[in-house]
């Protein structure tokens, strides 16, 4: 008897950490459509280097791979034909290393090239 409360106790704890784990996932998904839904021309957001589809207003981890997101700045088309094109320095041994400015690579210390 003391098995069978034992094992419906479990079930139960395991399928309401299921339910919050969809809830979050659910809560992230409205999130970054939100996001997507209110850039701007020459607006900032979050996205990750393995999942560009997640884009986050603030910095934080990927909710897919929990890897750190990366800054990443739109252009308007009227802005971009005005200035400058947007430059990026990458790493020639990591290219998912990225950088708005020049500096040295975090996983390796090689300078940043600009990204062509």
């Amino acid at each position: 008897m003391k098995t069978k409360i034992l094992m419906s106790l479990f079930a139960l704890a395991i399928s309401g950490t299921m339910a919050f784990a969809q809830d979050t996932t659910k809560l992230v998904k409205k999130e970054m459509m939100k996001t997507k839904m209110e850039m701007k021309s020459d607006s900032v957001y979050y996205t990750c280097t393995m999942h560009p589809e997640v884009r986050l207003d603030k910095p934080g981890k990927c909710p897919q791979c929990g890897m750190d997101l990366v800054k990443k700045t739109v252009k308007s088309e009227t802005g971009a034909k005005n200035s400058q094109a947007l430059v990026t320095y990458t790493c020639t041994m990591h290219p998912e290393v990225t950088s708005d400015k020049p500096g040295k690579c975090p996983k390796c210390g090689m300078d940043l090239v600009v990204k062509k």
